[in-house]
């Protein structure tokens, strides 16, 4: 068998094969009312196609733990139980064709309240249906980005128990395994990064002080997180800065960390907390980071970054770099993805499996 098709166990789930989705936002929920933050049609459809298709685990786009943890107006969201009911939808359908559904659970702290991408991705106000960011210092991301507010320790604990409380609708909801978002700029990395942690209290300063409110999270969802359910982090292994930022050396110590206070799986990815770094892309260019982890912890990663070609997702996993693949703008483009592997691989079997719709006519 190869690599790609192998089942992975963490805890008692049984994830089908390594060909996984990452979360990546789609901005297409109602921004107020009743069904803000309320998965659509658009959202099953999406993740559907995506099961349809073969993916072992899907991790459904960051949602918010509250309205202003959301990175648009238009973000998803699980501070309320009609959210909860309606992911119970997509959810079934994924598990239905053998697909693992996971969700990112997110605060985008700074970087919040902006318009959908496509509409350019620039800070929008009140009338837009936006508000004023928070962080751990008040730092602006940039000079598009307004100065955020800076979070008192008790708005630092209340956003904890958002956090937990998002984990809670989480099961409710069906998902079998909850990502918490650490990376891309975005609160728990604003925290982790000297870069955009300037405070000089408890949460500030040394690396004890500035993981503190992350671990403070895992620590949370993982009190109401089920013991036989895995729980991931995603982190920025770098903040490609020569110095003052976050780095590859931090991330293995900080994974150690993690993997004590019950994280099953670091999701490595980078970047996102520096406007205007330079990084240097290429076929598989966030995939050493992983590999890095790997050798340095005995704790399990998932490598992602420009991932496309079957015998390059093979190779990572065959060479030990990473124990899961994540391919994100490629799920976007083929959602069949992992199917179309198996085939060039000779290995379609029981870790994925074209559904009877299409399989007798092949």
């Amino acid at each position: 068998m190869s690599a790609l098709f192998q089942p992975l166990q963490l805890r008692d789930t049984t994830i089908p094969n390594r060909v996984w989705m990452p979360p990546m936002c789609q901005y297409s929920a109602a921004p107020e009312g009743p069904l803000a933050g309320v998965p659509g049609d658009w959202h099953f459809a999406h993740y559907g196609a995506r099961a349809v298709g073969g993916t072992g685990l899907i991790i459904v786009e960051a949602t918010g733990v509250s309205p202003e943890g959301r990175i648009s107006p238009q973000d998803l969201g699980l501070w309320n139980d009609t959210q909860a009911d309606a992911f119970r939808r997509i959810t079934d359908f994924l598990r239905s064709q053998g697909t693992v559904p996971a969700i990112q659970l997110a605060h985008a702290g700074r970087k919040a309240s902006t318009a959908q991408p496509w509409k350019g991705g620039a800070p929008v106000g009140p009338d837009a249906h936006g508000w004023q960011p928070a962080a751990p210092s008040a730092l602006a991301f940039d000079e598009r980005h307004p100065v955020p507010t800076e979070l008192t320790t008790a708005q630092i604990e209340e956003i904890v128990g958002q956090f937990a409380d998002a984990a809670r609708r989480a099961l409710a909801a069906g998902f079998e395994i909850v990502e918490i978002h650490g990376a891309h700029g975005y609160l728990i990395h604003e925290f982790l990064s000297p870069h955009s942690n300037h405070r000089t209290d408890a949460y500030g300063g040394s690396y004890e002080n500035r993981t503190r409110f992350a671990l403070e999270v895992v620590d949370a969802v993982r009190a109401v997180w089920p013991d036989d359910k895995p729980l991931f982090f995603r982190i920025s292994a770098t903040d490609w800065l020569e110095e003052g930022g976050w780095t590859p050396e931090d991330t293995v110590r900080f994974a150690a960390d993690l993997q004590a206070h019950g994280i099953d799986l670091l999701d490595v990815s980078t970047g996102g907390n520096v406007p205007r770094v330079r990084i240097p892309t290429g076929p598989g260019y966030q995939v050493p980071f992983a590999a890095r982890v790997k050798a340095g912890t005995t704790l399990p990663v998932a490598a992602v970054g420009l991932i496309t070609d079957v015998r390059q997702a093979e190779k990572i996993l065959a060479n030990d770099e990473a124990d899961a693949v994540l391919l994100g703008r490629e799920l976007l483009r083929s959602p069949s993805w992992a199917q179309q592997a198996a085939r060039e691989l000779g290995d379609m079997g029981d870790t994925v499996r074209m559904p009877d719709q299409y399989g007798w006519g092949m």
